[in-house]
Parts: structure tokens; sequence; C-alpha cells
């Protein structure tokens, strides 16, 4: 973060989100032409409004049968998604039966296809672009304490909707300001919740569940300031919601899918990418050396940028900010991770086996931290860091 003292604000949105279901979306397409074909060139794009749901892109695959085949089953993936999400009312919401959905797909780009898959055989750069990787020491998942804090309550207030009896629908939103001291944490200040909920629920009764069995499940009252606000649902009664209350997108919760907003961002969105797309596979490694290098206790906190030329499989540039908490100098650092991490879009596919078809799981409650599993996501690990320590210097200080 670029202060030391003050307040610090994130926010998360549910999986019934407007633009969380579009992600979901999206990468659920991804991973059935990841499923057919580990090398497929996917970007999926999915828009939901009102009643309607529109999923286009442009893909590229071994064979024209995966890319028909796919385009067919577009429909029913869109559904199974919707349902998931928790959706089921044309009036509240969305309905998964009765919606309509429109597909359009296209083929990739021969052009850019020449530019990634090389005729010297290397996999070039899906894109252009700068990616950023972060990681604290502020939490046990290395991430920093609001967002996980926004996504946490999320995630239980997920659970006691899915248990029934709740009263509780799909979409929310949380945000959670945490103030700092001399760079760390000192309290929970202020949380925003917001959920929406059956028509025949009444304000205080939601308002009481979210205290009761999300706010003080998450946050108890010793992780709390002195001056501790709290806002729920501000706005009032919330019975509509998803695409019937808000259009969605792909793409457009990028720091929710990141740090809420701890370390820049390059702008580029992750879900409906295949990994030769670097601001999808690049900040995932982003994240996986900064990682490192906390875990490692080489920094308390670190922000790494990655930056590609389209068609190139080499990075432009690696730049590490230790934050003034390193122990070791920055420049060892930038000239260590070279040595150490095959920073290539076909070097980074490969550590972090990112072919694989499971990417739907990243698009809710964030691309990293602690609901993303270290077994399935192996950007969230960190098994270099002995290498890691070595190729700097091998001597800490401080």
């Amino acid at each position: 973060m670029l202060f030391r003292n003050g307040l610090f604000t994130s926010e998360s949105v549910s999986a019934g989100h407007p633009d969380k279901l579009c992600d979901q979306i999206s990468d659920a397409i991804l991973d059935a032409f990841l499923n057919g074909d580990p090398d497929a060139r996917v970007a999926c794009e999915t828009l939901a409004a009102d009643s309607t749901i529109i999923v286009t892109g442009e893909f590229r695959t071994a064979g024209e049968e995966l890319f028909r085949e796919i385009e067919a089953a577009a429909p029913d993936i869109v559904r199974t998604v919707l349902r998931d999400a928790g959706y089921g009312s044309s009036e509240l919401d969305i309905d998964p039966d009765t919606c309509r959905i429109a597909v359009h797909f296209n083929h990739q780009s021969p052009q850019i296809a020449r530019g990634v898959d090389r005729a010297d055989q290397q996999l070039g750069a899906g894109d252009q672009g700068m990616m950023f990787g972060y990681a604290t020491n502020e939490t046990d998942a290395l991430m920093p304490l609001p967002v996980s804090l926004a996504h946490d309550l999320l995630a239980r207030g997920g659970d006691l909707r899915r248990r029934g009896n709740s009263g509780l629908r799909p979409d929310a939103k949380s945000q959670v300001t945490v103030r700092y001291r001399d760079g760390k944490p000192a309290g929970v200040q202020s949380v925003v919740l917001s959920w929406q909920h059956e028509p025949d629920v009444t304000l205080p009764q939601v308002q009481d569940l979210l205290l009761e069995q999300v706010i003080d499940e998450v946050i108890p009252r010793d992780m709390r300031t002195a001056d501790f606000r709290l806002w729920l649902n501000p706005a009032g009664t919330w019975s509509i919601g998803g695409p019937k209350g808000d259009t969605g997108l792909t793409g457009r919760k990028i720091i929710v899918d990141t740090y809420g907003g701890a370390c820049p961002h390059g702008g580029g969105a992750f879900s409906g990418k295949d990994p030769s797309k670097v601001d999808r596979s690049a900040a995932y490694a982003a994240r996986y050396i900064a990682r490192h290098v906390v875990a490692a206790g080489l920094a308390e906190r670190c922000t790494v940028q990655l930056a590609y030329a389209i068609g190139h499989p080499e990075p432009v540039s690696v730049s590490v900010d230790l934050h003034g908490t390193g122990r070791v100098a920055e420049s060892a650092l930038e000239a260590a991770i070279p040595r150490v991490f095959d920073l290539s879009p076909r070097g980074i596919i490969e550590e972090l086996r990112l072919n694989r078809p499971n990417y739907r799981k990243t698009a809710t409650l964030g691309h990293f931290g602690r609901h993303t599993d270290p077994a399935e996501h192996p950007w969230e690990t960190n098994p270099h860091t002995d290498a890691l320590i070595a190729a700097a210097g091998g001597q800490l200080h401080g």
C-alpha cells in the first residue's frame, strides 16, 4: 500500500453479482474449450442484461468440430452457471430456464495466431501490456487484510444462502475499511454489506441476520476500532438484483479479482482468457513471485511488475518494489527473479499448469488468497524460496 497511516478500503462482490456472473460464464466457456484442447486459444466475453445473456468472443482450436461443439453447448453452460449462482426468478434476478441466450462465436485472427504460435516453435505473448503481483505478510494467505475480509464476508453469507431459510438471494456486495498504523493493520474501522433478499423478508430482519451471522462471525468485536461504523443494506429494501437490477459484463471487477486496490493494476481482466494471454498468466506469475519474496522473508511487502510485447516470448521488463521493507536490495531481486523463474509465456504455463480446465473456480472471491485452492492453482504456493534467497545473494539484512 502507498501509505503507512490512515484508512484503506477494499470491496468484493458475490457470485450472484451480474459482473461476476459474466466472469463465471466466460471462464466456464474457457474450461470447456481447454477440456477438449489444452492449447485452445480463447477470449470470451459475456453480457447480462435483464432476461438476456449474450456470449461472444474469438476462439481457435485444433479442429473445427470442437469449435462447433462448444458453440452448440454454450446455452447449456450458461444455464448451469446461472443455477449454480442461485438464480431462479425472472421477476427478481433471472430465470435460467426461460432467459434468452445469444451466442456469437468468431475465429481468432490468423495475424494474432502467427504472433503467438511462432514459426520458431516459441510461444509469444498473446498481447502487450503490464501486469502486477502483490504479497504482504499482514494475513496468513499473504494478502491485504481489507480485501481478504471483504471476500470472507461474502463467503460466509453465501454459505448461509446455500443452506436455505436465510431469506438471502444471490446478489451481494461488501466493503471493508481498515485503519493502518506504521504500515500495519490496527483494526477494522467500517464495513458496508448489502445483500439481495426475498421480498417477504423485512429490512430489519435482513440487517439482524447479516449482523449476527455474517459480520460478528467474520469480524469479531476485538478486531474493530473504537470508532467502528457499520452499514447493512444502507439503500434499504433490496429484492431485485442480478441482471434484472443491473447490467453485467465480463472483466469489470478487476480490483475485486486482485488485491482490492492495494497495488497498481495493469488494466487487463482475467476471466474468459486462455493462458497465452499474459494479462492473465503473467499476473498469476507476478503474484507467484511476490508470494515467494514475502514467504522467503526477503520483505514484508512486495509488488512485482512484468511487461510484455505481443508476439515476443520474454518480458520487456521485470521490476520490484519492496515498499521500504526489504532485507535485500530490490536490484538484487530484479536480477535474481529471471534466474529462478521462467517468465516466458510457455514457461509460466508449464510451471503453473495453466492449460488445465479449472478457471471457473477463480471467478469468484478473487483469483488470489485463501479462497483459491493451492492444490489446483499453484500461483498460491511458493516452492522456490530457497532458490530465490540464494539467487538474491543468500545474505539477508535488517
